[in-house]
C-alpha cells in the first residue's frame, strides 16, 4: 500500500474530516501502531476512558474504528493512514491483534458468502415473474409521463419557471413508485435545473427529448436490436443481474482510478468512479450505492493503479462495469491519454454516432498548458488548439500553482466541449483537485 497524502486526503467525506484528520497524524496521538500485509491498525486516545480502536483493510481500503462518528471514513482512520503514509517506521511488523484479525476475517468470510450467493443457480421462473411485475408498473408510469410531456409540447413552455420544479418533482415521486429510477433521475434534473439562468429553454428541451427518446423506444423494444434495448432497459433504471455479470467474461487490465464522486440521493449516497485501463485504453465506470451507516464496499483511490478484471453492462457503448476481481494496488509510472483535442473530439463523435445516450465522459488528454484571461479558462494542446474549461476558483488556483505554466497530462469530466477538469498528472505525481 503507497497512496500519497493527497489520495488519503481524497477519501475523507468533508473539508473538516480531512482538518481533523491532519492534526490526528501525529505519533503523540497513537499508540500500539501496527501493519501487515492485510491490515493496518492503532490505538488513538480521545476524551473517553479507553482509546479509540482504528483499523485500515489494506486489501481494498477499508476502514473501522470504534468511535462514535458516523462518518466514514472518520477522522481517526484518516489519521492512522495519513501518519503511516509519512513514518512507515512507527508501524511494527507481525501479527494483528485479536479485534483487527475477528475484523479482516469477518469481512473475508462476508466475501466468501456473497460468492456463494453468486454460485446458486437461478430460478427463472420466478425471476420472469418479477420482471413482468416490474414492466407493469413501468409502463403505468410511463403513460403518465407522455401525457404531461404531451401538454407541454401543447400549451408551451413559457410558465415553466413558475410550474416546472413543482411539476416535476411530482413526477420524479411518480417514477419511483412505478419502479423507473433512471426516469426519476431525469425528471429529478429537470425540477432541479435554473429556470431563470440566460438559455434555460435549450436546456429544458434537451431534458425533454432525451424523456421522450428513452419512453418512445421503449414502447418499441421487441423490434430494436439487443445491445440498443439493453441500452434503453438501463436508461429506465432496469438493471443487469450482478450474478450474470460475475458469470460473464470480464476484462483484465491495471486501471487507473481518474477519479471519484459521491452525492446523496435523499437517504442514498451514489458513488461514481471513473476508470481507464492502461492496455485496453477503455474508460469504465464503477457505481456504488450505499446508506451511511453502511459504507461501499470497494475504496477505490484516485490516483491509484489497481489490477482488476471488470465485467460491463450490456450496452451499446459499455462504460458502466463492476469490479469482478481485485488485485493489487500500485501508483502509475505514467499517463497515456489523447495526444491532442483533435483525437479527444473525434473519438467523443465516434461514441455519440454509435449512442444517442453518452452524456458526462472522463478524458486524459497529454500535455495541455493552461491558459485564461481571467474570465475564461482553457487547456492548450501540443498543437497549441484551445478548448474552454468550466471549475471552480479552488480548483482553478491549484491548476495554477501547481503547473507553474508548464505542461501537464489533464483529466477532465464532461462532453459536447464543455469539459471539467478534476485532476492533473505532473512530474510523475497525480494531484487530485
Amino acid at each position: 500500500m503507497n497512496l500519497s497524502e493527497d489520495q488519503i486526503l481524497a477519501l475523507a467525506p468533508d473539508d473538516s474530516s480531512k482538518k481533523s484528520g491532519k492534526d490526528l497524524a501525529n505519533p503523540s496521538k497513537w499508540a500500539n501502531t501496527g501493519v501487515n500485509e492485510k491490515a493496518l491498525w492503532g490505538e488513538c486516545q480521545g476524551s473517553g476512558k479507553n482509546p479509540y480502536r482504528t483499523q485500515v483493510d489494506l486489501s481494498n481500503i477499508a476502514f473501522k474504528c470504534s468511535c462514535p462518528s458516523r462518518k466514514f471514513p472518520c477522522k481517526h482512520g484518516l489519521g492512522v493512514l495519513l501518519l503511516y503514509a509519512r513514518q512507515k517506521n512507527l508501524f511494527s511488523n507481525g501479527e494483528s491483534p485479536d479485534w483487527v484479525k475477528d475484523w479482516i476475517d469477518k469481512r473475508e468470510e462476508k466475501k466468501e458468502k456473497q460468492q456463494e450467493k453468486a454460485d446458486k443457480p437461478v430460478d427463472l421462473e420466478a425471476q420472469a415473474k418479477r420482471v413482468q411485475q416490474r414492466l407493469k408498473k413501468v409502463n403505468g408510469g410511463i403513460d403518465e409521463l407522455q401525457l404531461v410531456l404531451k401538454d407541454i409540447v401543447r400549451n408551451g413552455i413559457l410558465n415553466m419557471p413558475e410550474k416546472g420544479p413543482a411539476l416535476f418533482t411530482n413526477l420524479t415521486k411518480r417514477m419511483v413508485d412505478s419502479q423507473a429510477s433512471g426516469l426519476a433521475v431525469m425528471t429529478r434534473e429537470v425540477a432541479e435545473m435554473n429556470y431563470f439562468s440566460d438559455g434555460w429553454q435549450t436546456t429544458f428541451m434537451d431534458h425533454l427529448s432525451r424523456i421522450h427518446l428513452v419512453v418512445s423506444a421503449f414502447r418499441k423494444m421487441e423490434v430494436l436490436p439487443d445491445e440498443l434495448a439493453e441500452e434503453i432497459k438501463s436508461q429506465l433504471g432496469f438493471t443487469q443481474s450482478t450474478d450474470e455479470l460475475k458469470q460473464q467474461e470480464g476484462l483484465n487490465d491495471q486501471w487507473l482510478v481518474l477519479g471519484k464522486h459521491t452525492e446523496q440521493q435523499e437517504q442514498l449516497f451514489v458513488q461514481r468512479n471513473w476508470l481507464l485501463g492502461t492496455n485496453s485504453k477503455k474508460y469504465a465506470l464503477v457505481l456504488q450505492f450505499y446508506v451511511r451507516t453502511q459504507p461501499p464496499e470497494l475504496n477505490l483511490t484516485p490516483g491509484t493503479l489497481i489490477e482488476a478484471e471488470l465485467s460491463f453492462y450490456k450496452s451499446i457503448c459499455p462504460v458502466r462495469a463492476i469490479v469482478k476481481n481485485l488485485g493489487k494496488t500500485s501508483a502509475p509510472s505514467d499517463i497515456k491519454g489523447f495526444e491532442n483535442w483533435v483525437q479527444l473530439l473525434q473519438f467523443e463523435k465516434e461514441q455519440y454516432s454509435k449512442s444517442p445516450f453518452v452524456t458526462s465522459m472522463p478524458f486524459v488528454i497529454n500535455d495541455v498548458k493552461f491558459a485564461g484571461d481571467g474570465k475564461r479558462w482553457f487547456f492548450n494542446d501540443r498543437e497549441n488548439k484551445s478548448v474552454a474549461v468550466q471549475c471552480e476558483d479552488k480548483k482553478l488556483h491549484k491548476l495554477l500553482a501547481v503547473s507553474g505554466g508548464n505542461s501537464f497530462s489533464a483529466v477532465v469530466v464532461g462532453g459536447e466541449g464543455h469539459y471539467e477538469p478534476i485532476a492533473m498528472y505532473i512530474n510523475k505525481s497525480f494531484i487530485i483537485l
